[in-house]
């Protein structure tokens, strides 16, 4: 059967839409915000956690139109709502500058005690509300169709893909379903800044691993050309691309390439990075996939390179995106157990017993309209407010008809005093449910059947 609701009136029928994927985009747009958001309720200002490794970021432009400041979630909520807010999904290293100098007369509601400026904190052009290349905003007013952007890793710009230096956007690792076979982006300009990866690009790069058509093979590996072998080969044992990439997609996963990069005191590249000369390919944008931090050299030669360059995040796990998502989809499912249990714990016996009555009638109802439904015909407004219509005749007919009938005591006692009406005393009980002939109950530990 097709259930689906279908608009009814006259004119032009409305679009339907099935209730099951109804609710599967209601779901997934849901998460993608607490993703976004990294389990942020949004009820405190994030000041005193100093400069956090990552949230979500959001520049007011009626407080600070030049685009030189940045609010928390719960500042972009309670300080600055009805404002032109731009949303800048996630920074790093960042701490809320609301209500600090940049802000005028403006105070912090939530924690107005702030330092005049957070001199750590880095802006670019997305503060502004634009992006790429192009500096143009998203979305583009201007524009017949709103097109996919890419984040920079390094310096978390969005960049079109018409702009990010390719020939084609073909070139751009997917699948054949279009999903994008990288976890990371790094843009022509952070690319000359993060050169010394080509030395790993036969190990990280996603661009490689698509051109090999996806296997694992050594002989494919094998059959690419020469030069594409050329490109900064690791000499460290079996760290190679067929070793690392079955491990790609496996959680918590620790390979041989990764433990090498940990635990070895003596550089796996070989050469001192401050000293090299940049690769030719050092204004190329790169394509990295799973997991690709966990290859790089961890030596104290090249943690002090990474250092001068400003890029020690890269050896930090908790700065990557997927890891704060992790992380935020945890929160989201701790807060979702806790919010269930507090409102079950705020009800009494006979409060659970209606909710869950409650529950099977509405059931009972939807399951008698699909059955007595025609097949070949879409479910309407009509018969859902038919539904709900036979929901508020049965409660007048039987005010207790959200508690299921022979419902259980839950005091543990061998013999229950009967009322001289026949019904339960006990007073949640009182009058809700004629009281069983027999008020024996063998064991202490069982339950009076109301």
């Amino acid at each position: 059967m097709t259930d689906v609701f279908e608009a009814e009136g006259e004119g032009e029928a409305e679009p339907t839409i099935s209730i099951g994927d109804y609710l599967k985009a209601v779901e997934e747009e849901d998460l993608e915000a607490d993703l976004v958001l990294g389990g942020d309720e949004g009820k405190e200002c994030t000041f005193n956690k100093g400069y956090m490794k990552r949230q979500a970021i959001f520049s007011c432009l009626t407080c600070t139109p030049e685009g030189n400041a940045g609010v928390c979630t719960a500042c972009s909520l309670s300080c600055h709502d009805g404002h032109e807010i731009v949303e800048l999904w996630t920074k790093r290293k960042f701490r809320c500058d609301c209500g600090n100098s940049k802000f005028g007369e403006f105070f912090c509601k939530l924690f107005p005690n702030k330092d005049v400026e957070n001199l750590e904190n880095k802006y670019n052009h997305n503060f502004k509300g634009t992006y790429c290349t192009c500096d143009l905003p998203y979305p583009d007013p201007n524009a017949e169709e709103q097109v996919e952007m890419i984040q920079c890793y390094i310096c978390e710009d969005w960049f079109h893909e018409e702009h990010i230096g390719l020939q084609s956007s073909e070139e751009i690792p997917r699948d054949e379903e279009g999903e994008p076979l990288y976890e990371d982006f790094i843009c022509q300009g952070c690319a000359a800044v993060c050169s010394f990866l080509t030395y790993y690009l036969e190990t990280i790069s996603a661009s490689i691993r698509n051109v090999a058509n996806l296997t694992k093979e050594k002989a494919v590996l094998e059959d690419l050309p020469s030069s594409m072998k050329s490109w900064g080969k690791l000499q460290h044992g079996n760290c190679s691309l067929d070793n690392l990439v079955p491990n790609a997609n496996a959680e918590g996963t620790t390979n041989e390439c990764s433990q090498a990069a940990s635990s070895s005191k003596k550089c796996i590249l070989g050469i001192n990075l401050a000293e090299t000369p940049l690769t030719s390919d050092k204004s190329k944008s790169m394509f990295l996939f799973k997991n690709w931090r966990e290859v790089l050299c961890r030596c104290d030669t090249c943690s002090d390179f990474y250092t001068q360059k400003g890029i020690s995040f890269l050896l930090d796990k908790e700065d990557s995106i997927a890891e704060y998502e992790k992380v935020a989809k945890q929160k989201r499912d701790e807060n979702l157990q806790k919010q269930e249990g507090d409102f079950l714990n705020t009800l009494g016996h006979v409060e659970k017993m209606e909710i869950l009555g409650g529950i099977a009638d509405m059931k009972d109802e939807l399951r008698s309209l699909l059955e007595s439904s025609d097949p070949s015909k879409p479910i309407t407004t009509a018969d859902i407010h038919q539904v709900f219509d036979n929901l508020a005749k049965k409660r007048k007919r039987n005010p207790q008809a959200g508690q299921p009938a022979g419902h259980f005591c839950p005091i543990p006692v061998r013999v229950w005093p009967r009322s001289s009406e026949g019904m339960c005393s006990h007073r949640p009980c009182m009058g809700s449910t004629p009281a069983r002939k027999s008020q024996v109950i063998p064991s202490s530990n069982d339950a009076l059947l109301c």
